[in-house]
C-alpha cells in the first residue's frame, strides 16, 4: 500500500484561496479571502478539502438546507481551534467558522456557507479516553464533544450522574450547552445550561478563556444558551448527583385537554431538588389516529391494550398522554409505591388507562436510542426532519390546543412523528444567560418532530408557517427553540429585552462576526 503524506499547508491554503475564488457570486462577500497568515500555521494536514469532508459538513439532521463550506477542519486539539479562529480573527478578510458536532440542528444552524466548519467530534480521536474526567466535588469536567451517552458512563462507574438530561443522549455537551439542553427533568432540575459551574470557550477573537459565575461571568452567561455567537464550548464542569439505580416509568391517557393540562402543572408544582414526594420527569405527548401508538422515540404500551387505545383515539381524535416517572434505589424502593400513589390520587386521566413499566435508569435515558437503530436499518433516519420547536406562556396553552392541535393539525391530517406538549417552571432558568423563555412563571414547550420524504417535507414547513401565523394573529407570544429566523427583525423579537445584551455581547466576544454564521443573527443577506 503507498504511503500517504499529509498535503502541506501552503497547497491546502492554495486550494482554499482558489475555491473562493470560485464561489464570488455565490457566497457572502466576506467569504472571498482566506488569509495567508494560515501558511505560517500547524493545522494544514487537519484542514480537509476533499468531497467526502465538504459534502459531510454541508448537511445536518434536518436533511433540508444544503450549503457547502470551502474547508472542514479536522482538531487534533483545542489549540487547533484556536489558531484557526486567530486567523480569521486577524485576518483583514474574516471567513466563518461554524463548530459541529453530531450536526442535529434542522436548519441549517451548524453549517458556514464559504467558510470553515470544525468537526468537533474528530478531537475524540485524540483524547484517548480522557474526554471525561470525573472529579471530587460531584462535577466532570467533560470536553465539549463529547456525547451525553458518553458522560452517563463515565459518571456511572462512580455512582453520579447528571440530573438533567436531553431525550437523546447522542448529541455533543458542546451543542446541548449552546442551546439550553431541555427533557422530562427541566421542570425540577432546569436545563442543561443549569447545571454547568464553569466552561472553557474559544472566542470569536480566538482567546482560550475559562468562565464561571464568578470569573469572566459575562462570557458565562452568553455562551450558554448563546448558539454558538459568542465562542465554541470546548470544555463544561458539570454539575453531578448520586445516580439512582432504577425507573417506575408511567403513562396516563387523557381525552380532555384541561384535565391534562391542569394534572401536568400539579405534579410540576412540586419540583424541589430535594422534596422527596416530586417526580423526576414529566413530559406530554399527542396520539392520534395518523399516529403511531409507539413511535420511535420509545416502545411502551402492552400490544394487548392497543385495540382499546386506538379505540378511545377513533372517539377524540386526539388523546393526550402524560408520561412521568421517578428514579429509586435499593433505600427507596420500599416507599416508591405510596409516594406515587399520593402523587396520582385525584389526577382525572381515563379509568383504566394507566400502563407502567419498571427499567434501569441507563435504559430510561437511552430509550430513543431503539428507534434510532430501527429507522436506521430502515433507511429512515437520514430523511428531511421539518421540525418545529416553541415556547409558549401557560395562559394560553389552552387556546393553542384548540387554534392549534384541534384545528391546523387535524385538518392537515399529515403529522404521524411525535408532538410533544409538556409544561416547565421559569424560576429553574437563570435570566442571565442567553436563552429566551416566555415570561409566565410556568410555560409550555410543544415540539413537531416531524419526519418525511424528501418530497414532502414543504407539506410540514407549510403547516409549521400556518401554526406560527395562527399564534402571531391570536397574540400568542412564542419564542422557537432551536430557532429559525430568516431576518434580523424576527432575531430582535425573538430576543425581546435580551437583544441588546445579546448584541453588545457579539460586539464583544466575536465583533467581527465570524462564529456560528449558520443561525444567519448578524449576518443575514
Amino acid at each position: 500500500m503507498a504511503e500517504k503524506f499529509p498535503i502541506p499547508t501552503y497547497i491546502i491554503i492554495i486550494l482554499i484561496i482558489s475555491r473562493l475564488i470560485s464561489t464570488i457570486g455565490n457566497s457572502k462577500p466576506s467569504n472571498i479571502l482566506v488569509p495567508h497568515k494560515l501558511l505560517t500555521l500547524d493545522i494544514g494536514a487537519r484542514l480537509h478539502l476533499d468531497p467526502a469532508a465538504i459534502k459531510s459538513a454541508s448537511s445536518d439532521y434536518g436533511n433540508i438546507f444544503k450549503e457547502n463550506p470551502v474547508a472542514v477542519l479536522y482538531p487534533s486539539s483545542t489549540e487547533d481551534i484556536v489558531a484557526l479562529v486567530k486567523a480569521a480573527y486577524n485576518s483583514s478578510v474574516p471567513f466563518k467558522i461554524a463548530a459541529k458536532g453530531r450536526g442535529h440542528s434542522v436548519r441549517g444552524q451548524a453549517m458556514a456557507d464559504g467558510g470553515v466548519v470544525v468537526e468537533m467530534m474528530a478531537l475524540k480521536n485524540y483524547r484517548n479516553g480522557n474526554g471525561i474526567t470525573v472529579g471530587s466535588g460531584f462535577y466532570a469536567d467533560v470536553a465539549g464533544e463529547q456525547l451525553w451517552i458518553d458522560v452517563l458512563n463515565a459518571t456511572l462507574e462512580h455512582g453520579l450522574a447528571p440530573a438533567s438530561w436531553t431525550d437523546y443522549l447522542y448529541l455533543t455537551v458542546g451543542g446541548t450547552l449552546s442551546n439550553a439542553g431541555i427533557s422530562g427533568q427541566t421542570f425540577r432540575y432546569g436545563p442543561q445550561i443549569s447545571n454547568v459551574y464553569e466552561l472553557d470557550v474559544v472566542t470569536g477573537k480566538g482567546e482560550l478563556m475559562t468562565c464561571s459565575a464568578l470569573k469572566n461571568s459575562e462570557l458565562f452567561y452568553a455562551a450558554l444558551g448563546g448558539l454558538g455567537q459568542f465562542g465554541i464550548i470546548t470544555r463544561a464542569r458539570i454539575a453531578l448527583e448520586p445516580a439512582p439505580k432504577r425507573v417506575k416509568w408511567v403513562r396516563m391517557l387523557y381525552s380532555d385537554f384541561s384535565s391534562f393540562s391542569r394534572d401536568q402543572e400539579y405534579l410540576i408544582s412540586m419540583n424541589g431538588r430535594r422534596q422527596k414526594q416530586a417526580l423526576d420527569y414529566l413530559e406530554g405527548t399527542l396520539i392520534m389516529d395518523q399516529g403511531s401508538l409507539d413511535n420511535w422515540r420509545s416502545s411502551f404500551f402492552p400490544p394487548s391494550d392497543h385495540l382499546k387505545i386506538i379505540s378511545q383515539v377513533k372517539t377524540h381524535a386526539i388523546i393526550y398522554c402524560l408520561e412521568v416517572a421517578k428514579y429509586y434505589d435499593d433505600h427507596t424502593q420500599s416507599t416508591l409505591h405510596k409516594e406515587l400513589q399520593t402523587l396520582f390520587k385525584g389526577l382525572s386521566y381515563l379509568p383504566g388507562f394507566m400502563f407502567e413499566k419498571d427499567v434501569s435508569y441507563v435504559e430510561f435515558l437511552n430509550r430513543v436510542r431503539s428507534g434510532e437503530l430501527k429507522l436506521e436499518s430502515q433507511g429512515l433516519w437520514e430523511v428531511p426532519h421539518p421540525w418545529l420547536n416553541l415556547f409558549l406562556p401557560k395562559s394560553r396553552i389552552s387556546d393553542f390546543n384548540k387554534g392549534v392541535f384541534r384545528d391546523i393539525v387535524l385538518k392537515r391530517n399529515i403529522t404521524t412523528g411525535p408532538v410533544l406538549v409538556y409544561p416547565m417552571n421559569r424560576n429553574k432558568w437563570d435570566d442571565r444567560m442567553s436563552a429566551v423563555i416566555p415570561d409566565e412563571d410556568v410555560f409550555y414547550t410543544v415540539g413537531f418532530l416531524h419526519s418525511s420524504g424528501f418530497d414532502e417535507w414543504e407539506a410540514f414547513d407549510d403547516q409549521n408557517k400556518e401554526i406560527l401565523k395562527f399564534c402571531e394573529n391570536a397574540g400568542i407570544k412564542v419564542k422557537q427553540y432551536l430557532p429559525y429566523h430568516r431576518n434580523k427583525e424576527e432575531w430582535i423579537k425573538h430576543f425581546g429585552s435580551k437583544w441588546n445584551t445579546f448584541a453588545q455581547r457579539k460586539a464583544h466576544f466575536d465583533p467581527k462576526m465570524i462564529l456560528s454564521p449558520g443561525q444567519r443573527i448578524f449576518n443575514n443577506i
